[in-house]
């Protein structure tokens, strides 16, 4: 029984550290400066505008499950936008089929299109990618994906919309 309460108080403290370690870095990043004109909308609003698998996942920071995205087995040629802002962030030529089960890139459009933010809320550290103009959560990068980046940008179908090249606006 005193392991157990050991164990748990240990991973309380775990826990609030991490969260104390999330809230610190995300203060830090909110102090550096954005290339775009912030998006800032009421929650209100955001649900009003979005579904809410759309609005869980953009504006809660969820995930949908993998393998459900209607732009994961996506092959055309164009330009995935965030479904919040219709900021550009993908092109579907930096697209690569991952296997996790959601659409993955090894770059995006402009690094100033997204931002980037550390999070611990499953235990261990993340890098979670956000649109830098509505702050829209995307997914998350990882360090496991192919030349010439060797990065991983794993977002939600979700998250994103995809605009045909001939319809791309210069």
């Amino acid at each position: 029984m005193k392991f157990i309460t050991i164990a748990i108080i240990t991973s309380v403290l775990f826990l609030s550290a991490c969260q104390q370690k999330n809230n610190q870095l995300k203060a830090q990043d909110k102090a550096k400066p954005s290339v775009h004109i912030p998006i800032e909308k009421t929650e209100t609003e955001w649900k009003a505008e979005l579904t809410d698998m759309e609005f869980r996942v953009l504006r809660k920071q969820g995930t949908e499950r993998a393998g459900t995205g209607d732009l994961l087995k996506n092959k055309a040629d164009g330009v995935y936008t965030c479904r919040g802002c219709e900021l550009p962030l993908f092109d579907s030529a930096t697209k690569f089929e991952s296997g996790t089960g959601w659409p993955s890139f090894y770059q995006p459009i402009n690094e100033d299109n997204v931002a980037l933010d550390i999070d611990y809320k499953i235990g261990y550290k993340r890098q979670e990618v956000h649109c830098a103009r509505c702050g829209g959560h995307q997914g998350h990068v990882f360090e496991d994906g192919p030349d010439p980046t060797g990065l991983r940008y794993c977002i939600n179908s979700v998250s994103l919309d995809f605009v045909n090249r001939a319809d791309v606006k210069p």
